[in-house]
């Protein structure tokens, strides 16, 4: 494709040098209320890949839809050598409930690649990868925790792709973890349909959270110039070299009681490291939970009332735990990327 030409997509030009939001029909809610999958479209003079960013594929992963909405007034994107294509909010059903889920209670990252007359997840799937991932180069998918739960900024890669390796360091999130391909996910969709995804954790479920926000909208920006979509000006240089895991491990509860978590995410551990605790309501039954490898804590609970079996910690596995911690607070205490008056 001549980069130079109208991008089209749902049946509109996009001539070069200009912007605009492409609303894709969906579906109709039960009131008679149009749902639309809706693309802001940054198509540049000059010629250039195409990336798409995506965000609340689960709806109440809110912290890629503030993210994004960073990105589009950042000061990099005045000039762009390609096509942007933003998804703030891909899952709109789940976004306004309040929940990670589609109403039919099927998670979309478990449909792709989806058919045009299947499950209303199935069918969200299907016009997401024709109208936006089949017409890209590579893609950023923006995620968090669960609900209750918070992650470290954290990138996620298939293991062997030196392509996103390449790319994720690029990004500079502090820690870089190789994650298998899930069927029915959008990455597998997206990697049989020859187009590379990048999937960013960071933060927890219906909240904000300044640092993974941060760390999404910088990271985002590097690929960019990493990609020569965006030149150099106005993009953060990477604080460190991310942490590079291969293999985590979940640290669940022994016992039913109430938690107290010791550890904030970005902490380093070692065998022995005492992570928490967990007690009865009446403090004379107490069990310690300890880890017994060395790493860093890449998510964690922030739930005080647990089950027998909960997930409580999260750890990657690494030797360079100690000094993976201290690059994590130089990210902490960096300054905002712009002033947030400024306005594109």
């Amino acid at each position: 494709m001549d980069r130079r030409a109208p991008f089209e997509i749902n049946g509109e030009k996009i001539a070069p040098g200009t912007r605009r939001t492409v609303d894709i029909p969906v579906s109709t809610l039960s009131n008679h209320t149009p749902v639309n999958l809706s693309v802001h479209v940054i198509h540049g003079k000059r010629p250039g890949p195409v990336l798409f960013v995506s965000a609340a594929i689960h709806g109440d992963e809110v912290i890629g839809v503030e993210i994004m909405r960073r990105l589009l007034r950042a000061t990099p994107l005045k000039s762009v050598a390609g096509t942007l294509l933003a998804v703030p909010i891909v899952n709109t059903f789940g976004f306004l409930n309040h929940s990670r889920y589609l109403p039919d209670r099927r998670d979309l990252n478990r449909c792709f690649p989806g058919v045009s007359e299947g499950s209303m997840a199935s069918q969200l799937a299907h016009i997401f990868m024709t109208e936006v991932v089949q017409r890209s180069d590579f893609g950023i998918d923006l995620h968090s925790a669960a609900i209750h739960r918070t992650n470290l900024p954290q990138i996620r890669l298939t293991p062997g792709n030196t392509r996103l390796a390449e790319l994720g360091l690029a990004f500079g999130a502090p820690v870089m973890m190789e994650s298998r391909l899930r069927e029915g996910s959008l990455r597998m969709a997206a990697e049989e349909a020859g187009v590379d995804v990048l999937l960013y954790e960071g933060g927890e479920g219906l909240r904000f959270d300044e640092f993974a926000a941060r760390a999404g909208l910088n990271g985002i920006l590097r690929v960019m110039h990493q990609l020569q979509m965006v030149a150099g000006k106005g993009v953060p240089r990477s604080r460190g070299v991310p942490v590079r895991a291969s293999r985590s491990s979940w640290y669940r509860a022994p016992r039913g009681g109430l938690f107290r978590g010791y550890l904030a995410v970005g902490d380093a551990v070692q065998p022995g490291t005492v992570l928490g605790a967990i007690a009865n309501a009446f403090g004379d039954v107490e069990s310690e939970v300890q880890a017994d490898v060395a790493g860093i804590v890449i998510g964690r609970t922030n739930m005080p009332v647990v089950y027998e079996g909960d997930a409580l910690f999260h750890i990657a596995e690494t030797t360079r735990g100690e000094a993976a911690a201290e690059d994590i607070s130089a990210h902490q205490d960096a300054a905002p990327l712009f002033d947030e008056d400024e306005i594109i």
